[in-house]
This record gives C-alpha cells, sequence and structure tokens, in this order.
C-alpha cells in the first residue's frame, strides 16, 4: 500500500470511530479504536520512510511479532487439545480396568497425575480410594513411569499429601518388611486419608531410623 490509500483507510477508520462514539452500543467496542491506532502506526512508518516508500506488511516487525505470537497461541491451544485427549482415553482406558478389578496390575505412565484429576472431576469431586491407592503403590515401589527419579519428585508437586503421604509410608514398611502381603498393608490407605500429616511425618520417622550403611 501506498501513502495515499493509507490515507484513506486511516480517514475511513476515523470516520468509523467517530459514529460509534455517537452510539451507546458501540462505545465499548475495541475492534474500532484497535483498527484506528493501527492504521495511525502504518501511517506515522511512512511518513518517516523515504518518500515513494510503500508498506509492506511482509517486512513490518510489528505484524510479523503478532502473526508469530498467533501461530504459537495456536500450537498451544493444539497441544493443550491433544492432551485432553490422550488424558480422556487414559481415563476411560483406567476406567475399564477398575470395572474390571485389575487396575493394581496396571503400569502408571507420564501424565496419570493428570488422570487421576479428571476421573476425581468424572466423579463429582470425590476422592477416588482405589485411584489413590494405585498410584500410592506404584510411587513407592517404584514402577512403571515412577522407576525414574525425576518422575518421583515431580509428582510431589502433581498428588495430592494423602497419596504422597501413603506412598511415603508404604516405602519404608516395604523395605522393613518386603515380603508384606498388600492386604496386611490396607491400614496405610486409611492412616494417609484421616491423617495425612501424622502418616508422613511417620514415614519420616521410620526413614531416620534406618540403619547406617557400614
Amino acid at each position: 500500500m501506498d501513502a495515499g490509500l493509507v490515507a484513506a483507510a486511516l480517514e475511513e477508520a476515523r470516520f468509523d470511530a467517530r459514529q460509534s462514539s455517537r452510539y451507546e452500543d458501540l462505545a465499548d467496542d475495541l475492534r474500532g479504536p484497535a483498527e484506528l491506532a493501527e492504521w495511525e502506526r502504518i501511517a506515522a512508518l511512512l511518513a518517516a520512510a523515504p518518500a515513494g516508500m510503500v508498506y509492506d506488511p511482509d517486512v513490518d516487525d510489528v505484524v510479523q511479532a503478532e502473526l508469530a505470537a498467533d501461530a504459537a497461541a495456536a500450537a498451544t491451544r493444539e497441544a493443550e487439545l491433544r492432551e485432553a485427549v490422550r488424558i480422556a482415553a487414559r481415563a476411560n482406558h483406567l476406567q475399564v480396568l477398575r470395572d474390571l478389578g485389575t487396575l493394581d496390575q496396571a503400569e502408571p505412565a507420564e501424565g496419570d497425575e493428570a488422570v487421576r484429576d479428571e476421573l476425581t472431576r468424572r466423579a463429582g469431586g470425590y476422592v477416588q480410594a482405589d485411584v489413590d491407592a494405585w498410584l500410592a503403590h506404584a510411587l513407592a515401589a517404584h514402577r512403571g513411569h515412577y522407576r525414574g527419579p525425576a518422575a518421583r519428585d515431580a509428582a510431589a508437586d502433581l498428588l495430592t499429601l494423602p497419596v504422597l503421604a501413603h506412598a511415603a509410608l508404604l516405602g519404608e514398611l516395604l523395605r522393613l518388611v518386603p515380603d508384606v502381603g498388600a492386604d496386611e498393608l490396607a491400614f496405610a490407605a486409611r492412616l494417609a486419608a484421616t491423617e495425612p500429616e501424622a502418616t508422613d511425618a511417620l514415614a519420616a520417622l521410620l526413614t531416620r531410623a534406618r540403619p547406617e550403611a557400614p
């Protein structure tokens, strides 16, 4: 666009702004003022440029930055949508295993903390005791995704205190009695659910009681 076309577009934007200001229902419309400000910016660019210079949005840093920001936002939205679909599919899979009574055989995977939140949301916000127990046992035994220390560290910010306290107590009990049966450890879940802080303190005390390596 040359200076003449830009000037005409600027004048039209100013006219529209004056018209909009006369109507109360258009007073809060942000699109008109934004368009006017943009045409004023472009006109100022050409006014400062050498005579005969034309406006090219392909070399306008502001426009290109906005396009890049829009592309990044679109990519973020797409990634969030893919993640939401993945979480929903994983939640459906775990729900099937729960219905079959085989949830405890499932290997935890990356992102299962968010899946736990989705299952809780589907239950109207009620704690899903079997899912929490499954995650706690997996975390204590370093199963599946939790084999990696980074995943275990990340879980500390993604899981609730009762789940983390349950896992910590289980880990210490399994260390003390490696061949203990799962049914013998059921009390740990009840303790963590009712007294998570006390359960966490007990696990910390058992950790301190470990014999020092020779």
